[in-house]
């Protein structure tokens, strides 16, 4: 998933298309050689069917149960005499022999039916014309167990981010034989911390990027989507979206109404019932099948679905056999061969071995009674420090709740000591703050490792720097920025920016952990709210959770600013619905920091006990 531009459009064909086009070194000869491939349009309850492609072992000598991948992504190649040169989650599973099962979900490619996005979950269905993910995946099991011979009677289901929506949408009243499902880096909440939002904060260029790639109109089932606009040349993202203006020109210039969840996205600007119901998080309850987690502490797409999915799954069924594991990956890196390094930084091991084994792992012994599975609740790979931990929760009950203080000399005081006074800034919406200090045609995913040393030169960043730390710091859990601010407008974004400035000659200021909060949001993401101008008013920026290692001699910073563009869209910096603004309605805020002892300003974080 590494490469020096990223665009959607790479991580979907390079990914997700066939699920694993990196695991490579088991020849297609092979999978012909040892596998029979079926394809059927298999009926749902409500008479749609489904396009599923299923490659059966040719051995006899035993049962296998089914491993099924459900995407949006395609099924190709299509014809039962095209063979797909990689089948399941890695090059492992191929020898290990599996039934392996490929779906297009419903709307999408070969299959019948309208596509939704992140389809609402419908927890009572009350007749057969209720449907959701989670039946389309019980009629598909039910339907395979019945129709494909040599089957043991088990099923698992697996898929990185859409897919991973899909495989966490299956976990609600699960078919009987699904005993083993793995979400991931699944898509889980789309307003709060996944691809759409994050905070309530459009992320703009991901979006229209997908879109444009993803979301052609379909009139009939169809093998291949194109664009939906085939001319948009883009060289520099920055200068492509500045020059745009205000977000609704993108449609009226470039998609013209053709995409459909565009406009969705566009016409829900607050947390209403359009994101509520594609929420997955509320329905897992009662949960039967063992989960495997996966996620990536880089990934620039679904970090929150990986860690929220654990964490509603570990509160709502406590019962659930279920474990998470976050390695130094970006979206789906580790499907790869290889994953030593990224952005510079050097692992000192391949971490995708680790991961890999332990797919296979769960996935025998859930499904094949084969082997053994290590059943810790969570294994992280804690940056800086660059070692595997393992805990019995997450996040783990040996941290101490810490909490910094930023001053008037630009300081971090790693105790919450008292400060005075305010520090300010003029955001300019004609100026924003990029998010990374380089030019490209796409979003660059290093820019969650990226130096930081650009913004800190800037008058509309403030930032905040430790001491040299005299031991290690390790901080594991939950980040939150606690910001005492005022606004001369009604409406601002705030981000914070945790930094490990590295001794290395050139202080580089190595980011650590980011996050966005629309100001409007601060108290609720269904009920936005105007700022007083001058009034001083309190917000709390949950920042995604962290298991890195600042090193003795390293330093910490924080940094805080009003734009991280064009990651995020442009605030007009007033209360306003942002997908009606016009160009002219954007305009500059003075954003005032306080931190005294009546009005501090904190950052609250989870040390590693000593």
């Amino acid at each position: 998933m590494k490469k020096t531009v990223f665009s959607f459009l790479y991580l979907i064909t390079s990914l997700f298309v066939s699920a694993q086009k990196s695991n490579s070194s088991l020849s297609l000869q092979f999978i012909k050689d040892n596998y029979t491939k079926l394809e059927s349009m298999i009926p749902m309850r409500d008479g749609i069917k489904l396009y599923t492609a299923i490659y059966i072992p040719k051995d006899s000598a035993e049962a296998y149960p089914f491993l099924l991948m459900r995407t949006p992504y395609s099924c190709s190649p299509y014809g039962p005499n095209n063979y797909s040169s990689n089948l399941g989650p890695t090059k492992d599973f191929i020898k290990e022999k599996y039934i392996f099962v490929y779906q297009d979900v419903r709307g999408r490619y070969m299959s019948e039916g309208n596509f939704q996005e992140m389809t609402p979950a419908i927890d009572h269905k009350k007749s057969n014309t209720d449907v959701d993910e989670s039946s389309d995946t019980y009629d598909t099991i039910d339907w395979l167990l019945k129709n494909i011979k040599n089957n043991n009677g088990r099923a698992g289901i697996y898929g990185i981010s859409y897919p991973g929506f899909y495989a966490s949408a299956a976990l609600p009243d699960a078919h009987p034989a699904l005993r083993a499902v793995s979400p991931q880096a699944p898509v889980t909440d789309e307003f709060d911390g996944d691809d759409a939002n994050h905070r309530g904060a459009f992320f703009l260029m991901d979006n229209f990027s997908f879109m444009n790639f993803f979301d052609h109109p379909r009139l009939q089932p169809w093998q291949q989507y194109p664009p939906v606009n085939n001319n948009i040349k883009i060289t520099d993202v920055y200068d492509f979206y500045l020059k745009a203006g205000a977000i609704k020109n993108l449609n009226r210039i470039y998609f013209h109404d053709s995409s459909k969840i565009w406009n969705e996205y566009l016409a829900h600007t607050t947390k209403d019932e359009y994101w509520q119901a594609r929420n997955i998080r509320p329905h897992f309850t009662n949960i039967k099948p063992a989960v495997l987690v996966i996620g990536g502490w880089f990934d620039a797409e679904d970090m929150f679905g990986a860690l929220k999915t654990f964490e509603a799954i570990s509160q709502q069924s406590p019962a659930t056999q279920a474990s998470i594991v976050m390695g130094p990956w970006t979206h789906g890196a580790w499907s790869r061969n290889e994953w030593s390094s990224f952005g510079g930084t050097q692992f000192g091991t391949n971490t995708n071995l680790f991961i890999q084994q332990k797919e296979l792992d769960f996935f025998n012994f859930y499904l094949k009674n084969k082997g053994s599975y290590n059943k810790t609740k969570a294994t992280v790979f804690v940056t800086g420090s660059n070692k595997w931990q393992s805990f019995h929760q997450w996040p783990p009950s040996n941290v101490k709740p810490v909490r910094w203080t930023i001053n008037e000399n630009h300081q971090l005081l790693l105790n919450n000591t008292v400060s005075k006074g305010y520090d300010a800034y003029i955001s300019d919406p004609a100026n924003p703050v990029p998010y990374l200090n380089k030019v490209s045609d796409d979003r660059i995913n290093e820019y969650m490792i990226a130096d930081q040393s650009f913004a800190s030169k800037r008058n509309d960043v403030l930032h905040y720097s430790s001491p040299i730390l005299e031991k290690d710091i390790t901080l594991l859990g939950g980040i939150t920025a606690n910001l005492s601010v005022s606004i001369s407008g009604t409406d601002a974004d705030f981000i914070v920016k945790v930094i490990d400035i590295l001794p290395d000659g050139k202080a580089t200021q190595q980011l650590v952990r980011a996050e966005i909060l629309r100001g409007k949001f601060r108290n609720s993401y269904t009920d936005p709210e105007p700022f007083i101008p001058g009034e001083i008013t309190s917000i709390h920026l949950q920042l995604n959770d962290v298991a890195h290692t600042f090193l003795k001699g390293h330093r910490i910073m924080i940094q805080i600013q009003s734009s991280w563009f064009p990651l995020a869209d442009r605030n007009p910096q007033q209360f306003m619905n942002i997908a009606d603004a016009n160009d002219q309605d954007f305009q500059k805020s003075t954003i005032h920091i306080y931190h005294n002892t009546q009005y501090p300003s904190t950052i609250d974080v989870f040390e590693l006990k000593n």
